[in-house]
């Protein structure tokens, strides 16, 4: 049931996507690998994950979200069914490595991570490498560039997503300060690479910080 309301739910969405904004344009799906993988990207605006679920279908994904999105039972009810589940950001708690961890072992579902945590945040975070190196499985990661704001879907700025080579990460690897920030560093350079690659003068701002000025 979960399954169907999932592929339901975002078949919805991409033809939403497609009607009100057109076909993304998607680079380099090939470098996806088969099988199961943490999805990694830079979060640059609240809707960018539906755009990557879309291109990735039939592919399916485990999300973790806020808590606070879980307070409308309705809403809530539905993010459950497309696999979201809520997190404590100011408490996390192991558990927020424990089941993205049990789900790639034991599911067909990938895992999609905002390594920065937030929208408003360009520091990375250790948690999708831990949980890479425990699951072993690869890091795909992944770049949005496209509308920021809902007017900008409408308005039809056209949105572009690239995908990049799987990082992957020895079962050997410690993840000491020191390896982890190597890690880190090869995550903001593909990332880096992946922005260029869709357009070398691409800078990202911040609509929220734009609005309050």
């Amino acid at each position: 049931m979960r399954r169907l309301f999932y592929s339901f739910a975002f078949s919805v969405i991409k033809w939403i996507i497609i009607i009100f904004n057109g076909k993304p344009d998607v680079q380099n799906r090939q470098r996806v690998p088969a099988g199961n993988y943490v999805l990694i990207a830079p979060h640059r605006t609240w809707f960018d994950m539906l755009f990557f679920g879309v291109v990735l279908l039939p592919k399916h994904f485990f999300f973790l979200a806020k808590k606070e999105l879980f307070k409308n039972p309705i809403l809530a009810w539905g993010l459950r069914k497309c696999n979201v589940e809520p997190v404590d950001r100011h408490n996390p708690g192991i558990s927020v490595v424990k089941r993205p961890v049990k789900v790639l072992r034991k599911t067909d579902l990938s895992v999609l991570i905002f390594p920065s945590g937030t929208r408003h945040s360009t520091k990375l975070k250790g948690g999708a490498a831990l949980i890479a190196k425990t699951a072993q499985v690869p890091m795909v990661p992944v770049v949005y560039q496209g509308p920021l704001t809902l007017k900008q879907v409408f308005l039809r700025k056209r949105a572009h997503i690239n995908f990049g080579d799987p990082i992957y990460i020895e079962k050997s690897n410690r993840l000491n300060d020191e390896e982890q920030a190597a890690i880190e560093t090869q995550m903001a350079a593909a990332f880096t690479k992946l922005d260029n690659e869709i357009n070398p003068d691409y800078v990202y701002h911040d609509p929220k910080e734009k609005t309050t000025k």
